[in-house]
């Protein structure tokens, strides 16, 4: 009798490069958040976040590889290119920060007061967390457009960013509500919306192109994300000049950090934050100008 299971079954899922990248990224997330939840132990904010990365890019990691082991991501209704891509980006962004965030505030050299075991794990989860990073990093290089190549939008280098602008925002919007003082004048305000508003559009240029819904707008995608990002870049210009004339200059904030600021809860240290991050999601934008040129679209791969 011949099986009727083999033909439903997609073996270059955990076969191919891609397929080996992923089982790796979900043994290396289920070794680091056991050791943590075993023996290394976490608190505060830093540990709770660094759990919910490893969890939450375990969990996906399994369900993108069953879907594409059984063929499940066929019955669902978005574009599975667009949506593996666009995760693997933000997985590797997380996993970094939780790989560089975990052993700053948990792992030190010496065994007291914590004892050696609990270091031994600690320092063990480390590690497997810096795999877990290279593991979603080889993804994001292995599946990323090729010159010529027809692939997804979120596999493009103009894709990609969008995801690390989202992230490099949330990064600008935790620093605002760490006591960052932006209410204090109005320009401040314009800075906070110029982040706002560029985030918000991000994630919905994301959303449409993950969801496989470009295709169903009255308008050209493709056309209006271009004309989005050239004013994305022009509103960071404005937010790179203001934020750092209220916060730095000497006439409307301080130049200098307050010599009896408390660390971690310094306003000063916040808006020094925004400043760079500021700047850094304007060099994102205008990288993705530049990119988003050269690419054509593929709303359903």
């Amino acid at each position: 009798m011949e099986s009727t299971g083999g033909p439903y079954l997609n073996t270059a899922a955990v076969t191919s490069p891609v397929g080996i990248a992923r089982l790796l990224q979900m043994t290396f997330g289920c070794t680091t958040f056991s050791l943590v939840a075993h023996q290394g132990g976490f608190s505060a904010a830093y540990g709770t976040f660094s759990m919910f990365v490893w969890t939450f890019c375990f969990a996906v990691t399994v369900f993108i590889i069953t879907c594409e082991f059984t063929h499940l991501h066929s019955c669902l209704s978005i574009s599975w290119g667009n949506f593996t891509a666009a995760f693997a980006m933000l997985a590797t962004l997380m996993s970094v920060t939780a790989a560089v965030i975990y052993p700053l505030y948990f792992v030190q050299l010496g065994c007291y007061p914590i004892g050696c075991e609990v270091r031994d794990f600690r320092i063990a989860a480390s590690v497997f967390a810096g795999l877990l990073f290279i593991a979603y990093a080889a993804e994001v290089f292995l599946t990323r457009a090729k010159p010529g190549q027809v692939t997804s939008y979120m596999a493009t280098v103009s894709g990609l960013l969008k995801i690390v602008q989202a992230f490099v925002a949330c990064i600008i919007f935790g620093a605002l509500v760490n006591d960052s003082q932006h209410s204090k004048y109005v320009a401040m305000q314009w800075c906070v919306a110029v982040y706002s508003f560029c985030f918000v559009v991000t994630v919905v240029v994301v959303a449409f192109s993950v969801t496989g819904k470009t295709a169903l707008l009255c308008f050209p995608f493709e056309r209006s994300v271009v004309v989005y990002t050239f004013g994305a870049v022009l509103l960071y210009v404005s937010a790179a000049v203001i934020w750092p004339v209220f916060c730095f200059d000497s006439k409307y904030g301080s130049p200098r950090r307050p010599s009896l600021c408390a660390k971690g809860k310094c306003p000063w240290d916040s808006q020094l934050v925004i400043a760079i991050f500021t700047y850094v999601n304007l060099l994102l934008y205008v990288v993705d100008l530049a990119y988003s040129q050269r690419i054509r679209f593929v709303s359903h791969l």
